[in-house]
């Protein structure tokens, strides 16, 4: 980036020094096969806890941190009503992995599936829409 207060990495973002994010996985437990499935998302936080983040990203033990409270930041665009703005916990875990991303137990279809598991047929059933979506 061009602008002196704006940074852009594979696991942060700064915009302007308005705007704080840091990578995380929403991970959904696969009912049927034990595996996980995982949406890398952005997650934005306070200045403060960025900065916090920021300054324990390569500290061993960083994932002794309590969660970092955040807004979820990216669209996925099989959910409706939207993902943007959900309330999460940004759970940092060792060095090397990025944080895990807690959606807050809400009725939203995202979180519900966090909380209860999908099924390995869903997995499918997201894997077509987003290589063939249909018309919007």
């Amino acid at each position: 980036m061009d602008d002196p207060d704006s940074e852009l990495s594979s696991d942060q973002c700064v915009i302007k020094r308005q705007a704080f994010f840091v990578r995380g996985l929403i991970e959904i437990p696969v009912v049927d096969t034990g595996e996980v499935f995982t949406w890398g998302v952005w997650v934005s936080l306070s200045e403060e806890n960025f900065t916090r983040a920021a300054r324990l990203w390569d500290v061993p033990g960083r994932e002794a941190e309590p969660p970092y409270f955040g807004w979820l930041s990216t669209e996925l665009p099989i959910y409706s009503p939207t993902t943007v703005e959900l309330k999460t916990n940004l759970h940092t875990r060792p060095v090397g992995e990025r944080p895990a991303v807690e959606l807050e137990p809400t009725a939203h279809p995202l979180a519900i599936e966090q909380r209860q598991g999908i099924t390995r047929a869903r997995v499918q059933r997201i894997a077509e829409t987003l290589l063939h979506p249909g018309p919007r």
